[in-house]
């Protein structure tokens, strides 16, 4: 479903031939070249069953993605949805791209039905904690990880 924003701004969920782009936005993000795995996550989100690709477009080009992925809790009954990727275009900052991405994610994640959404803020992002304050967000608690 394609939603219109202002400035000419439209979201859509991603297609296989935003795989290209979409990648070029995560290389940004995360200093890190594709390799064969992240196909498999694309196709993956593409299914919509784990996961989705939501991108900001304008009649330029995609701007930016936000990747979610949907996981299952005995304790909800059912799903919840975690916001893993939000990407904006160093070109397109400003347009406020990153409200209208992750509101879209919020959006569809109620629709499908999940029980919450939430994201993780890692030092390297925790600045942005503000941002995503004013759209509703708040902390509940702390994550313990092991990375292997």
């Amino acid at each position: 479903m394609i939603e219109e924003h202002p400035n000419g701004v439209r979201t859509r969920p991603a297609a296989d031939a935003d795989r290209d782009r979409i990648y070029q936005l995560v290389e940004t993000l995360t200093g890190t070249t594709p390799t064969p795995a992240w196909d498999i996550v694309y196709d993956a989100h593409l299914s919509a069953d784990r996961g989705a690709i939501v991108v900001a477009e304008n009649d330029d080009g995609i701007l930016g993605c936000a990747t979610v992925s949907y996981n299952v809790a005995l304790r909800y009954g059912g799903e919840y949805c975690e916001l893993e990727e939000l990407i904006v275009a160093e070109s397109a900052r400003g347009l406020n791209l990153g409200r209208i991405l992750v509101q879209r994610t919020i959006d569809d994640a109620k629709r499908r039905g999940c029980a919450e959404m939430g994201l993780y803020l890692v030092p390297t992002t925790e600045g942005n904690r503000g941002f995503y304050e004013k759209l509703g967000f708040e902390v509940i608690g702390t994550e313990l990880r092991q990375l292997f």
